[in-house]
């Protein structure tokens, strides 16, 4: 079918083997009518997207959530851990020392240090999960939030406040 040229390349031939038959060519169009009709009759798959949503695996990572204990405290504890381990750079963590004040008033973490400043640029971010695994106190998670459109560039950048959950019934810190 192929012949070998000089230069290495090899030149295609064509596959008909009579090309003036209309017999030949009225049968290539009937296979490719088969197949446009089939499609054709067929039942839809489309989905209503902002009334029904496709089902997401339970793997999925989607938006960034900063877990609390179920006394409200946060579970950061500042280690850095997270922003280590990402390879695109997109987390900001600024730890701070906890004093006895704060610990006696419940905010921030139970150890001896917190998570002052926590941001992550979700323009950066490839949703790898480093961060989540990186995290020894289980703090930040992937959670299956996928709507993550906004109008403005400087949305993007999640703050502790946007990323963390809210406090559980009960321990609501004061």
């Amino acid at each position: 079918m192929t012949e070998e040229k000089e230069n290495g390349f090899s030149e295609h031939k064509p596959t008909r083997v009579n090309p003036g038959n209309p017999l030949a060519d009225a049968k290539a169009l009937a296979v490719g009518l088969k197949t446009t009709l089939a499609e054709f009759f067929r039942e839809p798959v489309t989905v209503e997207y902002p009334e029904e949503k496709t089902p997401r695996s339970e793997r999925y990572r989607g938006r960034h959530y900063l877990r609390r204990y179920e006394n409200g405290l946060e579970r950061c504890i500042g280690c850095e851990l997270c922003a280590a381990a990402c390879p695109v750079g997109c987390i900001l963590v600024v730890a701070a020392e906890n004093t006895p004040e704060q610990q006696a008033q419940k905010v921030g973490s139970p150890g001896e240090r917190y998570a002052k400043v926590y941001e992550i640029n979700m323009l950066r971010c490839i949703f790898c999960g480093y961060c989540e695994e990186a995290c020894p106190v289980q703090a930040i998670v992937l959670g299956p939030e996928y709507e993550l459109s906004d109008t403005s560039r400087e949305k993007f950048i999640y703050g502790k406040a946007r990323l963390l959950e809210a406090a559980p019934p009960g321990g609501e810190t004061s």
